[in-house]
């Protein structure tokens, strides 16, 4: 069988370019496709939608202390009537009026304490009735909890108290959670502080019936690409609305309930206190708003305050930041990532680019980290100079922190040690790899919590010993471990290892001296649960008992299965089976599942990236769901897209990515596992993408699964997924890489789920409406379903099941039933 698919890759760019014009025009004037209705949302087959209302885990929190779990509950899904609240979208946020807090997001129901030393479990109790709790958190101390409910009309600070397990609202004040979790603990353990509604905010402002002027952006001159942004501020009304719902007020509140204003209100992103309680590290966005960029692009103000509210230093008045140019890796000027450092008092950290912020241009030096201490009336002291782009820093004391830095062209990573204490000490290298290199990553060091509330690195030896936690990654699979590091002879001595036939990670080391080791262990059919190692005397104790929650997938055949591309690149997948099923009982239809990648190296491309030992677990993203229905699954199945040196991966984009999926395909149709005319492929997001692509170039597949995908490059023309250049530099490559421009080539039916709300950069639900277009107007077999109030992720219960009926109908029709070619 002829599987490959004519492609025009020649012709000059001018021609792509019109072609682009032309999709351009046709996608905001093309017409309409005519609406398709159901009955209503409908539900998948019984075994599928068992798997979805399966009870979810509880995730788990340790105390500061190390003496409790937590234990959060997880209620399923919501009903399509929560995820259908107001929400109002505005700068990149998603808010919701009538809360203040967050329109999306998951909550958790209940929550548990269970002992570590005895594992004597209680639940905390007076919590409101079917509670929306969020932004959970222990007290430095360890002795309380704090949390938000959300009600009906708004958010509220609760704190529970864990000699009693008792829980209480502290303040019946309206938190503003639009940006996220609204409070902090300060380090006296009896003292939180909150980000209000201001109790004085009026009404709302309402939009105008009749606009009072135009809409008018101007550029006059300078350059200043941005990346497809969803959710912007479009008018003046929007402008308005955002400060109002963004303005809040700092307040202190004790744990006997007395509460008391700081400063003024405002649109304030955060305030940190400093780890000895003494003041507050503030972060303002003020006016000029843009319509091209999101908030925390906006200008911004970052100050020191005083619990009082007076403003003892500014740290920084930052401009708006429409200009950040586009090159992987560049940033904004001026001081950025401000923060505490964790281990003393009140000293400010931050990096400033030495390059104008431009990852493009050439430079020497990229970064400076500074230091400054309280009482903050001196200069600057430059901790670290750095040649790439700095990451993060992970404080130990004055003789012990680590920079690292990253350069997004060369996939390089470095770590540094440097001396806090002695900043005129000459940095000591101590790491320098690929992060696309899994197999020699030494891991990352463990942290501890302070009494303070900070977390900080965790050492031993008069911090000579770092301990480091990875992943493992190894030609078997993934086996987490646990290390020793010596700073001085850069030495790794190994403590733990995960061993088969469990997946087992490190949680927390509780005991350095004892080599207590907490850790979450699980495997192909027995959920992830709580364990205790100690490491001295090779005992391990279980501390949780978490059932299985989906027991009709505990016989489940999983392999984690190794073969190569025609060009000798390694590739893998994880290969599921349905329970009792041999390949004497003949092939199975499948449906394969992969998300593509891109790599500087094929060695990295080909190491394995899953472990044979994981347990099963799905969700409404889960391709594992169709194992009850009678079809085998590829999952994670290897789709890697190769750049070597200077060349640049998505040049050969389309041959790749058709060489990675004839090479699966061969491989299941080898093992005896698949039939090779029954084969579908699907992916989300860059993997829909993938899916439409392998459809229009291929003749691989029986049909395709594309779930929130772009399919028009010529709508993200400034970079899009791991590519840096525009439209304009590399026509040809969007032109390539673009399934609308070869949807005359799809003849493969075709299922297109897209929310109705997706706010991920470039995956409007326009691309899949007009993309639906395409396909419609040259006749291919697709079907387009549009799910109400969704966005990248769908959360409605009515919405998941919806879905899954609609792919288990589609593959049922065109895959597991359909005829022989």
């Amino acid at each position: 069988m002829n599987t490959a698919k004519t492609t025009t890759m020649g012709g000059p760019a001018v021609r792509r370019l019109a072609l682009f014009a032309f999709a351009i025009l046709w996608l905001g004037f093309g017409y309409a496709p005519a609406s398709e209705a159901t009955d209503g949302y409908q539900m998948p087959v019984a075994a599928i939608a068992d798997l979805i209302d399966a009870p979810p885990p509880p995730a788990v929190m340790v105390s500061p202390d190390n003496e409790w779990m937590l234990l959060l509950r997880r209620p399923g899904l919501p009903s399509l009537e929560e995820v259908a609240q107001p929400e109002e979208r505005l700068a990149g946020l998603r808010i919701n009026p009538r809360t203040n807090g967050p329109s999306r997001g998951r909550y958790y129901n209940g929550l548990a304490l269970k002992n570590i030393s005895d594992a004597a479990e209680r639940e905390i109790t007076g919590l409101p009735e079917n509670p929306r709790i969020r932004d959970v958190d222990w007290s430095p101390n360890g002795k309380h909890i704090a949390f938000t409910v959300t009600g009906s009309s708004g958010i509220t600070l609760w704190v529970a108290d864990v000699k009693s397990g008792n829980a209480a609202e502290l303040s019946p004040a309206a938190l503003n959670a639009a940006l996220g979790n609204p409070y902090n603990w300060l380090s006296d353990n009896r003292t939180l502080v909150m980000r209000i509604v201001p109790a004085d905010r009026s009404e709302a402002p309402q939009a105008p019936i009749v606009p009072e002027a135009p809409i008018i952006q101007e550029n006059t001159g300078g350059k200043a690409p941005t990346r497809t942004y969803q959710d912007l501020l479009t008018n003046a009304h929007d402008e308005d609305l955002f400060e109002y719902l963004m303005t809040a007020q700092v307040e202190l509140v004790r744990l006997d309930c007395k509460q008391t204003s700081v400063g003024r209100p405002g649109i304030i992103m955060s305030a940190e206190p400093s780890p000895d309680g003494e003041y507050l590290l503030v972060e303002t966005v003020h006016r000029p708003f843009s319509y091209t960029v999101p908030y925390y692009r906006f200008p911004k103000k970052i100050e020191v305050w005083d619990l009082e509210g007076n403003i003892v230093h500014e740290v920084a008045d930052l401009p708006l930041a429409e200009d950040v140019p586009m090159a992987f890796g560049s940033v904004r000027t001026g001081p950025r990532s401000v923060s505490w450092r964790a281990d003393t008092d009140a000293t400010l950290h931050w990096t400033e680019a030495l390059d104008c912020g431009d990852a493009g241009a050439e430079a020497a030096q990229r970064d400076r980290v500074y230091i400054l201490k309280a009482p903050f009336d001196g200069d600057p002291t430059p901790l670290i100079t750095l040649a790439l782009r700095c990451s993060d820093i992970l404080w130990g004391d004055d003789n012990l922190a680590i920079a690292s830095e990253w350069w997004w062209k060369t996939r390089r990573i470095q770590a540094w040690q440097v001396k806090p204490g002695s900043p005129e000490a000459e940095p000591r290298l101590i790491v320098d790899r690929s992060w696309e290199d899994r197999y020699n990553d030494p891991g990352t060091p463990l942290l501890r919590s302070t009494k303070r509330g900070t977390s900080v690195l965790l050492t031993a030896n008069g911090g000579r010993t770092l301990f480091l936690s990875g992943a493992g990654a190894s030609p078997e699979g993934d086996r987490p471990f646990l290390d020793e590091y010596d700073l001085e002879t850069l030495k790794s001595s190994r403590l733990f290892r995960s061993e088969a036939p469990y997946y087992e990670r490190p949680v927390r080391l509780l005991d350095v001296k004892k080599r207590l080791l907490l850790t979450r262990r699980e495997s192909v059919d027995e959920p992830s649960n709580l364990f205790l190692r100690d490491l001295k005397k090779d005992e391990i104790r279980q501390l949780s008992s978490f059932p299985h929650p989906t027991p009709q997938l505990a016989n489940v055949k999983k392999e984690l299965i190794r073969y190569q591309r025609k060009d000798s690149v390694d590739l893998t997948a994880t290969l599921y089976l349905p329970p009792g099923y041999t390949t004497d009982n003949g092939p199975l239809p499948m449906l394969m599942w992969a998300y593509p990648q891109e790599f500087k190296s094929a060695d990295a491309a080909g190491q394995v990236t899953d472990s044979p030992y994981r347990f099963i677990r799905v969700g409404w993203w889960s391709p594992m769901l169709w194992l009850v229905h009678g079809y085998a699954v590829l999952d994670h199945t290897s789709m890697p897209i190769v750049g070597e040196g200077d060349e640049e991966p998505n040049d050969t984009y389309v041959e790749q990515l058709v060489a990675d999926a004839r090479a699966a395909i061969d491989e299941v149709v080898r093992r005896g596992v698949a039939d090779r005319d029954r084969i579908a492929i699907g992916g989300h997001s860059y993997g829909a993408f993938m899916t439409a692509n392998l459809l229009a170039h291929c003749d691989l597949y029986r049909a395709g699964i594309a779930r929130s995908g772009a399919y028009n490059r010529s709508l993200t023309p400034f970079g899009f997924q791991s590519e840096e250049r525009s439209l304009w530099e590399a026509p040809e490559v969007y032109f390539a890489m673009s399934p609308f421009m070869h949807a005359d080539k799809i003849n493969e039916p075709i299922l297109l789920v897209h929310g109705e709300a997706d706010n991920n950069s470039g995956t409007y639900p326009l691309q899949s409406r007009r993309f639906y277009s395409a396909l419609k107007g040259h006749g291919a077999i697709a079907r387009l379903v549009m799910l109400p109030h969704e966005s990248h992720s769908y959360r409605a219960r009515e919405s998941v099941m919806h879905m899954l009926w609609e792919t288990t109908e589609w593959l049922d029709k065109y895959v597991k039933n359909a005829p022989p070619r």
